[in-house]
């Protein structure tokens, strides 16, 4: 990527797919431009940009997820796909970048932040009010609503309730965002909701910890979201500002942890810098963001007793919480917006140029252990 920001990857098949704010992409040998309109896609084993996919997005696109028969949700800022109306959301061919026929979710009154799919089930997060407020679970067929889904999000910490993040494993689909309440039950910025059956519940999970003050500055201050691979645990990221406590964070959870209360299992601080996305592996939790540090509860945008310097990408040991020796440096900029996690690596998504020491713009991989 030549320009922008990548704030959303999805794989299908051997196709990665990338969408952000930007107009022009080169393929691996930089031998070629291509104009692309804030999303585009290529190959992962060779790198090659896929020429027939330029589909026209009229805005940022913010979330992706792969769909069935080498399809992609595409969520986000725009109005339109392909000078077509198609506000928000919109499910894409990876031939040729064309809409699918017969999916028209109607999503209207604000953007679509987050995505996550479970079999015939789309969910999608935002800050839009129909069909539903902030949240919505669709058929992923036609994009209509699921009558068993009305669970809504409320009592915004903002002028305006927002879902920033989603993650579906099992029968729990996790939310977070700019919220107090889910369907009338305290959910202070993050929640639990149980999926498995006809009818879409809040579970019996709740944490206050994010019902603290961050700098005033982040009223709301939840971001990335993601569950490990076997859904028994998630991880959750956050921004805030130099004030401790949870903001700055990483944090683990309990998936079918019980009660009012609940705790994280461990909290990780950067001391003072933003993380944005993280992704859960069998070995790893990777957090990215613009950090300096990590283990660093002491630091107020200072590197305090045992910090250890993680610039812009780090990784964390699943039980301990404590970072891992992994530590192939980023430069910093705005941030990662964007992980995907798979059995070829782990690929991330920025604003920058230089990701583990060599020329990497915007979007990279690593391999995994």
């Amino acid at each position: 990527m030549l320009d922008g920001i990548v704030n959303a990857i999805a794989v299908v098949g051997r196709t990665v797919v990338v969408g952000g704010s930007f107009g022009e992409v080169s393929d691996a040998a930089r031998t070629t431009v291509y104009a692309r309109d804030n999303l585009f896609a290529y190959d992962l084993v060779t790198g090659q940009v896929l020429p027939d996919f330029a589909p026209s997005v009229t805005g940022p696109v913010y979330g992706l997820v792969a769909g069935d028969r080498d399809t992609v949700y595409v969520g986000g800022a725009f109005h339109g796909v392909n000078n077509r109306g198609s506000r928000a959301l919109a499910r894409l061919r990876l031939a040729d970048g064309a809409l699918v026929p017969g999916f028209a979710p109607r999503i209207g009154g604000g953007m679509v932040t987050a995505l996550a799919r479970q079999g015939p089930r789309l969910y999608v997060g935002g800050d839009f009010v129909s069909p539903r407020t902030a949240l919505a679970g669709l058929d992923a067929e036609t994009g209509t609503p699921d009558a068993g889904f009305d669970i809504e999000p409320g009592t915004p910490l903002t002028t305006q309730v927002k879902v920033y993040s989603l993650a579906v494993a099992g029968r729990r689909l996790a939310v977070d965002g700019s919220f107090t309440t889910l369907d009338g039950h305290s959910r202070p910025q993050l929640g639990l909701i149980d999926v498995g059956g006809r009818t879409a519940r809040v579970a019996a999970w709740r944490t206050d910890v994010y019902a603290r003050r961050c700098s005033p500055n982040f009223p709301s201050y939840v971001r990335g979201l993601d569950f490990s691979p076997d859904g028994s645990y998630f991880a959750v990221v956050t921004t805030g500002g130099a004030r401790g406590g949870i903001c700055d964070t990483a944090a683990r959870f309990e998936t079918y942890a019980k009660g009012t209360a609940i705790r994280p299992t461990w909290v990780n601080a950067t001391g003072g810098d933003s993380l944005y996305a993280v992704a859960v592996t069998g070995s790893a939790v990777y957090v990215g963001g613009h950090q300096r540090w990590l283990d660093n509860p002491q630091g107020r945008d200072s590197a305090g007793p045992g910090a250890v310097p993680r610039p812009g990408i780090g990784a964390i040991h699943p039980r301990t919480g404590k970072a891992l020796s992994w530590n192939p440096t980023r430069e910093r900029g705005i941030g990662v917006k964007a992980f995907y996690a798979h059995g070829s690596g782990l690929l991330v998504g920025s604003d920058t140029t230089r990701l583990g020491r060599e020329y990497h713009a915007r979007i990279g991989m690593f391999p995994l252990p």
